[in-house]
């Protein structure tokens, strides 16, 4: 199984269009998204990844998205995909779009997938050059804008590492490219 992709009310082929060329997620990466984890067949925390994916439309401006249909592509796509389904993401963006930041109202792009996971018994990490900028106007939000991930993972790749760590402005810890990070201080009971 390479992924299970249904877009705008259908599975299709992963490999074929299915995403028009002006849509604004692709053109300016204006959209959210969340990932979940699969376990027995049922995305993990489903809900509360629905309302982080709403909290973030939401700062972005976006109209809120259709939780019903969004929890119908997720039965669709995970029934599709099967037992080897690990990892679910779903995506909606601002829809078809100007070239251009101005936004054309309509309907948005709702895009799920189901894919297998990627599992490393250990990683290796490196603290990554660039920051986050705590201050930022989609600061909290998981978009679309996903460029400065790539770029930081390249680095941390170049270097032999399976991530990279970012820290904010003023240097604290701040996450991973795509892993959450946790910090355990004290003795634990």
């Amino acid at each position: 199984m390479t992924a299970t992709v249904w877009v705008d009310g259908r599975i299709v082929d992963p490999e074929a269009a299915s995403i028009g060329a002006l849509d604004h997620g692709l053109t300016v990466g204006d959209g959210v998204f969340e990932t979940c984890g699969v376990q027995d067949g049922q995305a993990f925390a489903l809900t509360r990844h629905l309302r982080r994916l709403a909290r973030s439309a939401a700062g972005l401006g976006l109209e809120a998205p259709d939780e019903a249909l969004i929890r119908e592509a997720v039965a669709g796509v995970l029934t599709a995909a099967g037992p080897e389904a690990a990892r679910l993401r779903i995506t909606v963006t601002a829809g078809r779009g100007p070239l251009g930041s101005g936004r054309t109202p309509g309907a948005q792009t709702v895009v799920v997938a189901a894919s297998p996971g990627l599992h490393h018994a250990t990683s290796s990490v490196v603290r990554s050059p660039w920051v986050r900028n705590e201050r930022s106007a989609v600061a909290g939000l998981k978009t679309t804008s996903y460029a400065e991930n790539v770029v930081a993972l390249a680095h941390a790749s170049e270097r032999g590492a399976d991530e990279a760590l970012l820290a904010n402005t003023v240097g604290e810890l701040c996450e991973g490219t795509g892993a959450n990070v946790f910090v355990e201080r004290g003795e634990s009971s």
